[in-house]
């Protein structure tokens, strides 16, 4: 279903400005010209997105996570069984499946499997200049498409995929707008729980809020589990709603953070930690990635869970195979580690940055990788 955004100015300029904090002022150029790009299907990390780092680093990242989560996990017929390392080598033509598989899964969950909306734009200017509004070239061209069936929403990003593409272009902007429409502007406005909050703030990779709305359908900064009341002798309590159910794809964060009471509230809980299936995104000092493992079972199988390995992707096109050990945690239960440390590892504190993020999971567990340590 179209509807047409004739004489809808208002709706415009609370677009802009749920996602920008303005509508006075362009968004931030990299919105404009950051599109959703593989890598060539004939090279190395080919199902991965590339992206400069900037802005939308955040929202690619759970674009990314989903086309992992689709190439892996999909249900495929009983006669097919790929090796994990073959369906990571995906053609130009299941690059481009993941891609609008994820996208349709993402607006879908935010829309409750309800009901959905997509924006792309066109040639034709819908809303003019004034001065309540500054044109970007994308915005005021839009046009809006309303869907009710899965299928069809499949059908129609499939058939347009290639503005999403676009690179220079607009791929991330749509998906944020559309995000924005499906979840609706009050209602994200409300998740964010302060009425001056934008999406798009001055993180350098994009806010956690862009990152749960589309991980979660609720943009929400509380990655605890369910709602906590946050009061004190002076104040009443105040609900703080964070996530609500388990998701297929989780949320690991490890930031320096001081505030201990802002750094708990930020914390992902077990919903983001230990998600459906073995794929997270990573927050990691500020800067965004993917960790993934091949094996369905491995959150549901506690042996598998003992000894395993991590793939670590960004958009930025680092790639690191991180290998973990937990089996320390049972020797230490057991009595088994001689004077209380860690054989092999005698500060934690001494940690890289991404092992200090993969101990926000699996706390003291061993993290080994070949080479040097990777970058976040």
């Amino acid at each position: 279903m179209y509807l047409p955004p004739e004489g809808n100015n208002n709706c415009v300029q609370e677009l802009r400005q749920v996602a920008f904090g303005c509508s006075m002022t362009a968004p931030k150029h990299e919105w404009l010209r950051t599109g959703l790009v593989f890598r060539d299907s004939d090279q190395e990390l080919a199902y991965g997105l590339k992206t400069p780092r900037n802005g939308t680093r955040g929202l690619v990242s759970v674009v990314q996570a989903h086309i992992i989560k689709h190439l892996l996990f999909e249900k495929r017929g009983k006669d097919q069984h790929p090796r994990p390392d073959m369906m990571l080598k995906p053609s130009r033509t299941r690059q481009i499946e993941a891609l609008w598989t994820a996208i349709a899964d993402i607006l879908w969950r935010i829309g409750e499997k309800n009901k959905c909306f997509v924006v792309l734009p066109q040639d034709l200017v819908h809303v003019p200049q004034s001065h309540k509004y500054l044109q970007d070239g994308i915005t005021e061209k839009l046009n809006v498409f309303e869907f009710t069936d899965l299928e069809d929403l499949q059908i129609f990003i499939k058939r347009y995929i290639y503005l999403f593409e676009d690179e220079p272009g607009p791929g991330t902007l749509l998906i944020l707008y559309s995000a924005i429409l499906t979840r609706g502007t009050n209602k994200v406005k409300t998740d964010m729980d302060d009425e001056k909050a934008f999406l798009v703030t001055g993180s350098e990779e994009g806010s956690h809020c862009i990152v749960t709305l589309l991980l979660t359908g609720r943009a929400t900064p509380y990655l605890h589990n369910g709602v906590v009341y946050v009061g004190d002798e002076d104040h009443y309590a105040m609900p703080q709603f964070g996530i609500l159910n388990r998701s297929e794809v989780g949320l690991l964060v490890w930031d320096e953070c001081t505030d201990g009471k802002v750094a708990e509230s930020r914390q992902p809980g077990s919903r983001l930690k230990t998600p459906s299936l073995p794929v997270w995104v990573s927050s990691c000092a500020g800067n965004y990635g993917v960790l993934f493992n091949t094996n369905r079972e491995l959150l549901r199988n506690y042996h598998a869970e003992r000894r395993f390995d991590l793939h670590y992707y960004t958009c930025g096109g680092g790639h690191s195979l991180l290998s973990i050990d937990t089996r320390y945690n049972e020797d230490v239960l057991g009595g088994s580690a001689a004077g209380g440390k860690e054989p092999g590892r005698e500060d934690f504190s001494a940690a890289s940055p991404l092992e200090k993020l993969v101990h926000t999971k699996w706390q003291d567990a061993h993290v080994h990788w070949a080479g040097p340590a990777p970058v976040p």
